[in-house]
């Protein structure tokens, strides 16, 4: 087989054989994991596939020995964290392949072995993008112009910090999920990375005291200028700047983030579009809000990410040496 072929998350040989599926079934069986997990999956069963290919080893069903010696060549050029993406979609695609848990040589106890030693070597802290601060807005509110271009990305950058958006949500913000009353705004959010079965969830957004950080003023403004009835809230431009009918690409939303914080004499190279997710946490710890009310806006499942936010926001506020400085 070829990595393609033996990728069995999105075609599964069992279960297009299986005569008692129907097609509508088996469509729904391929998407029982979200598109971007799929595509981070293949990349990764393609890369090992590709290597025991190299190596003269079989991928499917691989010895518990072939994926060591995989993810130590790995490991040389790949943080900890990458390498144990991989270990979970070889396992992934075991499983797919209906090798049961005794039987799926990713879970072997010398995998997990090597698994462990990659991580007391290389560690696994990720150096993140720098946040978008509350601070940081008002900088950026000053390179805003008044053209329509402007106007779109002074909108997608306030409601993606406002919102706590990840990329792949801000892009998909429709304008029937938006409602506005006079306390603010409303939206609808159908899907996102932390709920996976799509039950859905509405987070408010509202009106700032200062209009020139107001990602509701800014959301309206936009909606203003453009007439938009339905359809995509945030949309390219052709080269004329006629607004296109179809939804911004996520990719733009770092490409925007960056135009502005170099605009603002910022580094662009140290922002990305998660910079409004991350900093909106950030900020939102520096005013002492609880971990409970930050994960309501944020979507986040679990404390883990959102206290280690917490604990970057009070890094200088719970210094002990602030204590010591001002004891005398």
């Amino acid at each position: 087989m070829n990595a393609k072929s033996d990728f069995m998350l999105i075609k599964n040989i069992q279960t297009d054989a299986n005569s008692r599926l129907t097609e509508k079934a088996k469509r729904r069986l391929r998407k029982s994991k979200a598109d971007n997990t799929l595509r981070a999956y293949a990349s990764d069963w393609s890369d090992f596939s590709d290597w025991c290919a190299y190596q003269g080893e079989t991928a499917l069903p691989a010895a518990p020995e072939t994926i060591v010696n995989y993810i130590n060549d790995l490991a040389d050029n790949a943080k900890a964290n990458t390498v144990a993406r991989r270990v979970t979609a070889i396992s992934e695609n075991h499983i797919a392949a209906g090798f049961p848990s005794e039987r799926n040589p990713a879970k072997d106890g010398m995998v997990r072995a090597a698994m462990a030693s990659i991580r007391r070597e290389k560690g696994t802290f990720q150096r993140g993008k720098a946040p978008i601060l509350m601070e940081t807005l008002y900088l950026l509110a000053d390179c805003f112009g008044d053209d329509i271009v402007s106007k779109r990305d002074k909108a997608l950058i306030f409601l993606g910090f406002a919102g706590a958006f990840r990329r792949s949500e801000l892009v998909r913000v429709k304008l029937e999920d938006l409602s506005f009353s006079h306390e603010g705004m409303a939206i609808f959010i159908a899907h996102s990375k932390g709920d996976q079965l799509g039950h859905g969830t509405t987070i408010a957004i509202p009106y700032a005291p200062d209009e020139e950080i107001c990602a509701v003023r800014a959301v309206e403004g936009w909606i203003h200028a453009t007439s938009l009835k339905a359809g995509p809230l945030f949309r390219p431009f052709t080269k004329t700047h006629t607004l296109r009918n179809s939804q911004l690409n996520d990719k733009s939303v770092a490409l925007v983030v960056k135009k502005y914080a170099k605009l603002a004499g910022l580094n662009e190279e140290s922002f990305a579009g998660h910079s409004l997710r991350r900093g909106f946490a950030t900020s939102a710890a520096q005013h002492d809000v609880d971990a409970l009310s930050i994960m309501r806006q944020t979507r986040h499942k679990s404390e883990k990410m959102v206290h280690r936010y917490i604990e970057q926001g009070n890094m200088f506020k719970e210094n002990p040496l602030n204590k010591m400085y001002h004891s005398s």
